[in-house]
């Protein structure tokens, strides 16, 4: 049996699993005697595997409008009448040829609809978390206001050893607390600054702070609860669990005989 032999023609279908039992047995023992075909066979499974790893991959740009260009110079058969009409008898090859075209094109449809599905879910995600964080950012805003306006509104400052400043406010009616900071200079690489409750000595973590700022306000983290006061430490970017270093600056809340914090039991 030679390349020139049906075999060698169908090698296509073959990899397409469009062949009939027969045939592909009758493939099967050719591609044991040719190496020619064996390679194409080869070659043709590669570029099935290819097209689905299409499902992940991003089409080119213009791809769309390509294809849609190239539908309109495809020529369609006009309907035929009378005898003409009577159905003519496909070559064996011409049919396995069609059923090979076909999942081909399938599998390109198959690729290009899932990587349009996968784009658009990406998207649509991406808008969800941008709508989050802006709405996220504007109840802390409102929050943050509400506590530096409130009529129990109580604050203390103080003067950090470097020359900053800072200055709490907390509103025991919100129970939340504020905090005011000027001068604060930028941590050091890979560090951020982070701030803290102190509830009769256990600290609680309140957030964290950017430095290098002329001047920021920043609602912290969580209600005030039992907390007598609030320290800022020096931590590694991202935060700790419980402070690492000695605080830069410890501070009292406001107290008077009209400002009483809520109790939690």
């Amino acid at each position: 049996m030679t390349c020139a032999d049906a075999p060698h023609t169908l090698t296509g279908a073959y990899v397409a699993h469009a062949l009939e039992d027969d045939e592909r047995a009758q493939v099967e023992e050719h591609l044991a005697h040719c190496d020619v075909c064996a390679q194409e066979v080869r070659e043709l499974a590669e570029t099935v595997a290819r097209l689905g790893l299409a499902l992940a991959t991003a089409p080119r740009r213009g791809l769309r409008d390509d294809v849609l260009r190239r539908i309109t110079t495809v020529r369609q058969d006009v309907p035929r009448s009378g005898q003409d009409a009577a159905p003519r008898p496909t070559p064996r090859r011409s049919r396995r040829f069609s059923r090979w075209a076909l999942a081909a094109c399938v599998a390109v449809a198959a690729a290009f609809g899932g990587t349009a599905l996968w784009q658009h879910q990406r998207a649509q995600d991406a808008r969800d978390k941008a709508r989050q964080v802006q709405e996220e950012a504007r109840e802390r805003s409102q929050e943050l206001a509400a506590v530096l306006g409130a009529p129990d509104a109580r604050t203390r400052s103080i003067r950090f050893a470097d020359g900053a400043g800072g200055t709490v406010v907390v509103s025991a009616g919100r129970d939340r607390a504020a905090f005011i900071v000027t001068g604060l200079p930028e941590p050091p690489r890979g560090k951020v600054y982070q701030l803290w409750f102190d509830d009769d000595g256990s600290m609680r973590r309140a957030g964290l702070v950017a430095g290098g700022q002329d001047a920021q306000a920043m609602l912290l983290d969580g209600p005030v609860g039992r907390a007598t006061g609030m320290g800022i430490t020096v931590e590694p970017a991202g935060g700790s669990a419980r402070p690492t270093t000695e605080p830069l600056a410890l501070m009292d809340f406001p107290t008077s005989h009209s400002f009483e914090r809520p109790t939690h039991p």
